[in-house]
């Protein structure tokens, strides 16, 4: 019994079913939540550029063959449009199956400063500055405003510098990785206090946004958690057996990343831990430094699926009929902006408002109708975009011969 009780994985459940029951009991609290669970993040988030810019840069030194670097950066890439791609489509298809919208009254009120918000973003928001924004004006502001594309730029320049000293840069290898090990130590006391944020974030969002929110757009939320894991256990299951490892096994060993991501609403809070967990089931660190952070902004599988499904949804609300040609166009579109969401809460209706400007057949307004339920579906877009990058990192890994079977 003692040993369950320290167990992590089981005091992290503990804490989100005492955050739901003080969200529903207990809304005065709601504040005390937030501020829980932003400082859990906060302390995530801290140690995500150094544990990112160490394990690239002692990835790609310890590389003999610099050319592998391209090819996994390339394959990576590869990886990612086509998987995202399925996502895209499989949620048009569910949500033209299903019709979530048919028959939805606009009746739920909405939060007009909120979306005012979320359309300025959008607005603001241009694809070709997104790519020119990948080359960081100043390295030290990268790490500053934990800029992951920035730092995974900066890194693999970095690590390539190093690389090409030498033997005179062993010592400078030497002394990345004790730093390394400091961050990662530093990430383990972190967790300690996992279950603290997760019960915060889960307080917070019930006590906030009530279950009552959820019932005008319970069978779109239903349609959603579907298709994420009819995702996962269909699309993702296949690519595992074609890689012949166990998709039971992988999720089984990052089970408390998932569980953290479910509590906060963040899959950035299980970054740093995925990296660990990744090295720790087979995957070489290279492969793992390049593809995870890389992840994060190209291999959103769960916000693609939601954009996809949203779209859908408020067409078939505002009774417009998208032909075949137009739903071909906006899985073209989404295509490019769902490549621009970062992995935190909120930044899928930055990109859902983005769309629909760019499609200019739905009202942008329509985005009002899922701000009460969006932060529902973060949880499972969250979870989904954590579960496809580790997928998508064991991929490359065996597929480049740098998996040596760890946990499996």
């Amino acid at each position: 019994m003692k040993r369950l009780y320290t167990n992590l994985t089981f005091q992290v459940l503990v804490a989100i079913v005492l955050g739901i029951i003080v969200g529903l009991y207990f809304k005065g609290f709601a504040p005390a939540a937030q501020l829980i669970s932003k400082t859990f993040i906060s302390l995530i988030t801290m140690l995500i550029a150094p544990i990112i810019f160490f394990t690239i840069v002692l990835g790609i030194a310890g590389m003999s063959d610099m050319k592998k670097v391209g090819r996994v950066g390339g394959k990576a890439l590869l990886y990612f449009e086509i998987v995202t791609t399925f996502a895209l489509i499989i949620g048009v298809t569910v949500a033209n199956l299903v019709k979530p919208g048919e028959g939805f009254v606009t009746t739920v009120k909405a939060d007009t400063s909120k979306l005012l918000v979320y359309q300025k973003a959008a607005a603001d928001m241009h694809w070709t500055d997104f790519l020119a924004h990948i080359v960081p004006g100043n390295a030290f502001k990268a790490f500053a405003d934990g800029d992951i594309l920035q730092i995974l730029f900066f890194a693999i320049l970095f690590g390539f510098g190093l690389s090409r000293m030498g033997d005179t840069g062993k010592s400078v290898i030497d002394l990345f990785e004790k730093l390394s090990k400091v961050f990662f130590g530093m990430m383990h006391i972190v967790m300690k206090v996992a279950p603290i944020g997760a019960f915060g974030g889960m307080a917070y969002t019930i006590s906030t946004y009530g279950i009552k929110t959820l019932q005008p757009l319970a069978l779109l939320m239903a349609s959603v958690y579907i298709t994420m894991a009819l995702f996962i256990f269909v699309v993702l299951n296949i690519i595992c057996r074609i890689y012949k490892f166990s998709l039971w096994k992988y999720l089984k060993h990052i089970k408390e990343e998932i569980l953290i991501v479910l509590g906060t609403s963040s899959s950035e809070s299980a970054l740093p831990g995925m990296m660990e967990k990744l090295e720790k089931f087979g995957c070489s660190r290279s492969v793992v430094g390049l593809v995870i952070p890389a992840g994060y902004s190209f291999n959103l599988d769960g916000t693609t699926i939601y954009l996809s499904m949203s779209v859908i949804f408020l067409a078939q609300v505002f009774h417009v009929p998208l032909s075949i040609e137009q739903q071909l166009g906006i899985i073209a579109i989404l295509m490019i902006t769902s490549k621009g969401a970062a992995g935190v809460t909120g930044s899928g209706f930055i990109v859902l408002t983005s769309t629909l400007a760019a499609i200019k057949v739905i009202p942008v307004e329509g985005v009002a109708i899922l701000l009460g339920v969006d932060r529902f579906m973060s949880e499972a877009r969250a979870i989904t975009n954590v579960i496809g990058n580790g997928v998508a990192t064991i991929v490359i890994a065996k597929s480049e011969g740098e998996f040596v079977a760890g946990v499996e």
